[in-house]
């Protein structure tokens, strides 16, 4: 099992595809902060992204993209000094699918949202850097310039069921984007996705994700990634931040949680399903997880 895509989907990741912007001359647009995962394109021409609480801003060029993971206000602009407008009224009075700013249709971006379950910025957003920023000549970025073409073109030429066919696209370009970071800065990330750019690690989170009931050992998990137990136990807690079972006991929790929220099932079958022998054992390792017994959080608001 993909760690990556495991997370995505008890994520239950959907994307949102938005008015698309184009602008000419001097312009700029001020955008409050987003809620979920913002993430714009360039299509054509190029702008500054300047994001809250960064130090510099952000040169895009053509083919470009970006995501922001954090909840900040930012400002497209197409030079230094240009005074931003707000951007509500740009995008109230969109047509055709695009709000305009500026003279003439020089640049074009295309963009939207992902949103995510509760749990997205324990599990995922605060293990990334506030912006991702993926030049159109990085290395395998072949997938993300093809998906954001498609959307380009789903969004001008307005197809049957575009918008639905523009989000799958966007979330594909999101999982592309996810991977072409922690392959190019696996120093920019942190926990388990810092741990998908050690080979060693990667595979032990694989067989972890793989078979999460499964009984693990650490030298089960070692011989499985081909390095010694004392090996694995060092690499894991450097990258990761924990050692191997506390992470298990952490994503067997996880799994259950959602179970919880999503289901009826009784306490004894969600235990078996995620590794614990019994409702005793599930509810032992769920208090100490997350401070709540699993039937005081599945009646709770947190539910």
């Amino acid at each position: 099992m993909d760690p990556l895509e495991d997370v995505l989907a008890l994520l239950e990741t959907r994307a949102h595809v938005s008015t698309g912007l184009m602008a000419g001359g001097e312009w700029a647009v001020r955008f409050g902060a987003p809620s979920g995962v913002k993430f714009n394109a360039v299509r054509r021409g190029g702008c500054l992204l300047e994001v809250e609480g960064t130090d510099r801003p952000v040169e895009l060029a053509p083919g470009d993209c970006f995501l922001l993971t954090q909840a900040r206000p930012f400002v497209l602009r197409s030079a230094p000094g240009v005074v931003p407008v707000d951007a509500e009224p740009v995008f109230a009075a969109a047509e055709g699918g695009f709000a305009r700013v500026g003279r003439g249709d020089d640049v074009l971006l295309v963009g939207g949202r992902f949103s995510f379950g509760d749990r997205a910025r324990a599990l995922l957003l605060d293990a990334l850097p506030p912006v991702i920023h993926v030049p159109a000549g990085t290395a395998h970025a072949e997938t993300v310039r093809w998906a954001l073409e498609q959307i380009g073109q789903e969004l001008l030429q307005r197809p049957v069921a575009a918008t639905l066919v523009a989000e799958h696209l966007a979330v594909v370009m999101l999982v592309h984007v996810l991977r072409l970071h922690l392959a190019r800065e696996s120093q920019g990330a942190s926990g388990w996705p810092a741990g998908l750019a050690d080979p060693v690690v990667a595979q032990a989170l694989a067989a972890l994700h793989g078979a999460p009931a499964h009984g693990w050992t650490v030298a089960e998990l070692a011989r499985t990634s081909g390095v010694s137990r004392s090996t694995l136990a060092a690499r894991f807690k450097r990258t990761v931040g924990c050692p191997p079972l506390d992470y298990l006991r952490r994503w067997r929790i996880e799994l259950a949680s959602q179970r919880l929220r999503k289901g009826t099932e009784t306490l004894a079958v969600i235990a078996r399903a995620v590794g614990y022998g019994s409702e005793s054992a599930l509810s032992t390792a769920f208090k100490e997880v997350t401070g709540s017994s699993p039937r005081a959080y599945r009646g709770g608001p947190a539910a």
